[in-house]
């Protein structure tokens, strides 16, 4: 199960699980790019994937759309907590109901998914992974919410995986760099922009949404099977 799955590194995740051969779910609110994701991954695999159309800040929808999936099938072994609200944001302008939204999106959506996860995986164990950020270490400007979001979710990744270790889930994070997603090219990531990027980077090529899916995968499979409660960041070495 893949939350915010219709685009950008969330649909990369799709394909990537899917052309392994699992079994695979997603939510989100873009309808109709789901529609179309749907329909390529059935074209690429033989199977369609599992979508439900839902806000992830709606808890008990949330929840619901995980034990459905998991009821259709079969049980859960990976969920992915990837939807995300990276909006900018002037911290002296910020309002109280901006503040709880980005919250509401990036760090209730992912505990609450994980609270219905691990009432299914108990029994057998099972992997979560959560995406974070690397701007949850380096903090930079007119995005606070993502920030402190992004890095309560670290705190959230170590509590949970000491705290079900013992039942067999584990709980990693992933901390992307700056990923060229379409929402990035077309709201912030301008030539300029890459280019003060790359000054700063060993590895002289964009990130790409399939990067942060392969380790999706590495982190959701037996390989990964005595690892938990850990970061990983791909970044091409800006950290």
């Amino acid at each position: 199960m893949i939350t915010g799955g219709s685009t950008g590194i969330g649909a990369a995740m799709v394909h990537a699980f899917a052309g392994q051969g699992a079994t695979v779910g997603f939510v989100d609110l873009d309808a109709a790019s789901a529609a179309t994701l749907v329909s390529d991954v059935q074209r690429a695999t033989g199977t369609a994937p599992w979508f439900r159309d839902l806000d992830v800040t709606q808890t008990a929808a949330l929840k619901s759309a995980i034990a459905d999936f998991a009821a259709d099938a079969g049980g859960l072994d990976v969920l992915v907590n990837n939807v995300a609200n990276d909006t900018r944001h002037d911290p002296l302008q910020t309002s109280e109901p901006a503040w709880r939204a980005t919250m509401a999106v990036n760090l209730d959506a992912a505990f609450f998914a994980a609270q219905a996860a691990i009432a299914l995986m108990r029994d057998k164990g099972g992997s979560i992974i959560n995406l974070s950020s690397i701007n949850a270490v380096t903090g930079p400007p007119n995005m606070p919410g993502y920030v402190a979001s992004k890095a309560a979710l670290l705190g959230l990744n170590k509590a949970l995986a000491r705290e079900y270790g013992p039942d067999g889930v584990r709980v990693n994070a992933i901390l992307p760099g700056w990923v060229v997603t379409e929402r990035q090219l077309d709201l912030w990531l301008t030539p300029e922009a890459e280019a003060a990027w790359m000054k700063d980077v060993p590895l002289k090529r964009r990130i790409l949404p399939d990067d942060v899916a392969r380790l999706a995968l590495f982190l959701g499979a037996d390989d990964s099977a005595m690892i938990t409660g850990q970061q990983f960041v791909i970044d091409g070495g800006r950290t």
